[in-house]
Parts: structure tokens; sequence; C-alpha cells
């Protein structure tokens, strides 16, 4: 199994993939926390260019709650960290962690739960675009 979950979107803009991932993300009860634009930090921090890529990083209030009444270190797993990039094809491209995958080193239980739960939320986000 992949670490990742991913799926490439035709037809669309860059621009068009984050507000329906944003909003797939709000629809299944993530908000988006972080937002790190990748183009434009590599451009500042060391002048180099690279194709639009972003990385959001999206929170479920309620999973992060059942997580860390769990385990108080699963934050180190948090938040949710979903890619949006264009491919170096033009394609349009979204990925999100496995958590069932992510999770497999600190594994209980109620935490394989957890991830089982967060995989399908995430896995709908794709599913919907």
């Amino acid at each position: 199994m992949e670490f990742y979950l991913a799926k490439t979107l035709n037809d669309t803009s860059f621009e068009t993939a984050l507000d329906k991932v944003t909003s797939a993300l709000k629809d299944q009860g993530f908000g988006v926390i972080t937002e790190i634009d990748v183009k434009d930090t590599l451009k500042k921090k060391i002048d180099v260019d690279f194709r639009k890529y972003k990385i959001l990083g999206a929170c479920n209030p309620a999973l992060a709650h059942q997580a860390l009444e769990s385990n108080d270190k699963i934050g180190i797993m948090l938040p949710c960290n979903v890619v949006v990039q264009e491919t170096p094809e033009g394609k349009i491209e979204v990925s999100t962690v496995n958590p069932m995958e992510a999770m497999k080193p600190v594994a209980t239980p109620e935490l394989e739960k957890f991830a089982g739960d967060v995989t399908q939320h995430l896995q709908s986000v794709l599913d919907v675009l």
C-alpha cells in the first residue's frame, strides 16, 4: 500500500482544483488551517523556479480530538497534508497522506479505527473531484 492517495484531474486549472479541494474538504468536516505555497517559498528562499505546488494542512477537529485522546503524541502526525500540484506534463494532481499507512508505527486499536475513518473521509474528497 502507498503512503499517499492521489487523483489526477483533467481539464481543470490549478486555481479551480484548489477551490474544489477546499470545498470537498469542508464537506467532509475538514478546515484548511495551513497553506504552503512551495513555488513561492522556493523562489524567495533559494531562487529556484518550481511548478505550482501547494500543501494544504487539513484538520477535522472532531477526528483530531479523538486521536489526541487516544495518544497525546499523535499531534506529530497532524494535520493531514493535501497536495495540489501541477505535474511536469501540465496536469493537476491532488494527493493526500494515507492515514492507514502513516499510523502504522503507532498503531493501536483506537488509532487504527481513527486512521480508517480519516482515510475514508480523504478518499471521499478525492472521489468527488
